[in-house]
């Protein structure tokens, strides 16, 4: 086929040796079968950001690091100069969350680079050798959902005892490879730690792939496994081979309201000792 403009660098610094097809078109990208020597990969084209659908919500980047301050503040004042930074740093995320990941063995595509916004990836394949499809479009028997259902969740707790959150899981951006979901695409992946709106996400994405594989077990619909993997993950018992029981008792205990306003109290008359201990040494020189 015509090599996309997007693609003839790659092609002319020998990282690309063919693109064979091109396999998707998404709001996001647009994605190419392509050759690597004797690997055939998949090239992921990121669009424009004029030209994209999903807007880089500032809930999603909350708690993303920038290390060079004055790319920083231009990225804050939203100059041409920090536009095209954001830019920069919202694409280079998903390399990141994809070597971070694949690192922690979390099932990810593993990646090979990424240059000019275009990224260098495993292509997954399914059991006969074809490109693997998404859950979306495939059938389950209970039993098979039940079980899949269970892998997504190892995999969610495995991003999320290495930091992350998928922030946009559905059955949508998970393949399924002939034995075990593949979770993709992870642009808008959120810092766990940093986030505020970390635990909606999490909730919403686990309840997410509930709801589609309870099309098939519908008894998963009555589990609570996102609110216990937060729980667990809160109180920092949380690790990747954590036994999930799909329970969750709400704490419905009142807090001793009087007991808190102690401790504030006490906290305060400490603060203001420790300010005249500071003031009278001040006095003493």
């Amino acid at each position: 086929m015509k090599i996309p403009k997007r693609l003839q660098p790659l092609v002319d610094d020998g990282m690309i040796d063919e693109v064979l097809v091109q396999l998707m078109s998404g709001k996001e990208a647009q994605v190419y079968v392509v050759r690597c020597g004797e690997q055939v990969r998949c090239a992921k084209v990121f669009k424009e950001a004029k030209q994209r659908s999903f807007k880089q919500a500032v809930q999603y980047q909350e708690g993303r690091k920038e290390r060079n301050s004055r790319r920083s503040r231009a990225m804050a004042k939203k100059t041409r100069y920090g536009q095209k930074e954001q830019e920069k740093a919202w694409l280079n995320s998903e390399v990141d969350a994809l070597y971070r990941l694949a690192a922690a063995g979390v099932r990810v595509p593993e990646p090979f680079g990424f240059v000019d916004g275009v990224l260098l990836m495993e292509l997954i394949n399914d059991a006969e050798g074809y490109t693997a499809p998404r859950l979306d479009d495939i059938t389950f028997t209970p039993e098979q959902a039940r079980e899949h259902y269970a892998t997504v969740l190892q995999e969610v707790v495995r991003m999320l005892c290495a930091g992350l959150i998928h922030g946009d899981l559905s059955e949508f951006n998970v393949l399924f490879d002939g034995r075990v979901p593949v979770i993709i695409d992870l642009p808008q992946a959120v810092d766990a730690a940093g986030n505020n709106a970390a635990q909606e996400m999490l909730e919403r994405d686990v309840d997410n792939m509930r709801d589609y594989f309870a099309r098939y077990a519908p008894e998963l619909l009555e589990t609570q496994y996102a609110k216990e993997i937060w729980a667990l993950y809160e109180s920092g018992q949380l690790h990747p081979d954590s036994e999930l029981t799909g329970q969750f008792v709400l704490d419905t205990h009142i807090a001793d309201v009087d007991e808190v306003l102690a401790v504030i109290d006490d906290a305060e008359e400490e603060e203001l000792d420790r300010q005249a201990r500071i003031h009278g040494d001040e006095d003493d020189d």
